[in-house]
């Protein structure tokens, strides 16, 4: 079950997860949630997300991203966090 805080950020920005079912919106994982809004979301969603997270949870998160066969994000997404990442995590 996810925190309140995170219920509230997948609500505020459910237009984001325009592909998911609205009944399946509360329970995306928060590998999904990570990736879609440090790819779609604005700077505001992504200062939310954090604060929520933490730095260290969010950075963990989009590092294991990397693990996977298909990397989602964009590339100057993915540039630009992994150096933000390296420095503030």
């Amino acid at each position: 079950m996810y925190s309140k805080e995170i219920k509230k950020i997948i609500k505020e920005y459910e237009f984001l997860f325009w592909y998911t079912p609205d009944k399946e919106k509360q329970n995306i994982s928060l590998d999904l949630l990570v990736e879609t809004i440090l790819n779609y979301g604005d700077l505001e969603a992504v200062r939310k997300l954090i604060a929520v997270l933490g730095i260290k949870q969010t950075a963990n998160i989009f590092s294991n991203a990397k693990k996977r066969k298909k990397l989602n994000y964009y590339p100057e997404i993915h540039n630009y966090f992994s150096l933000y990442f390296k420095k503030y995590a």
